[in-house]
């Protein structure tokens, strides 16, 4: 039986790593979970990797308790595999991830590459995806300067780089 709660996995239980060059899994650019028969399209198999999520020094990977042994698998991803699945507009704005945590808006953290909207949260890259984008478009200007998210009063210029750590 496969534990589908990451949140529950057993630390003390002898653990499997997987590079990810044996993965037989992979996370494209716009967030979708795949294998070699294509995307995957069940809901709770997605929700599953996507709680999975965690990061060490080695890189990002999903766990799952097998029988007995607690298995890392680490994935390739396109460009990062941490998403902006939801806003919540209401004030302060709140950001629903791929992972399920909710996380702050931060305007001086965000910043445009190759026309795609990220939040930068250390050295992490959260790329919104196209709902979450249509969610921020009434906040969002495009000014002679370039892009800017404009909140109540304010108004943050949103780099075409990403801001330091």
């Amino acid at each position: 039986m496969i534990n589908t709660d990451p949140s529950t996995t057993d630390d003390r239980l002898p653990e499997v790593v997987i590079p990810k060059e044996n993965a037989v899994f992979w996370m494209d650019g716009r967030g979708r979970w795949q294998n070699r028969h294509g995307r995957f399209e069940h809901k709770r198999i997605i929700d599953h990797f996507n709680r999975s999520i965690r990061r060490d020094r080695d890189g990002y990977y999903v766990t799952q308790t097998r029988g007995d042994v607690l298995e890392k698998v680490y994935f390739t991803y396109d460009d990062t595999p941490l998403f902006v699945f939801l806003v919540i507009t209401e004030d302060p704005m709140q950001l629903v991830l791929n992972t399920g945590e909710t996380i702050a808006l931060d305007p001086t953290r965000l910043f445009v590459r190759s026309d795609q909207l990220y939040q930068a949260r250390g050295d992490e890259r959260i790329k919104f995806t196209d709902r979450a984008l249509l969610a921020m478009s009434p906040y969002l200007e495009e000014r002679p300067d370039g892009l800017s998210l404009r909140l109540e009063d304010r108004t943050y210029p949103i780099p075409d780089r990403c801001p330091a750590p």
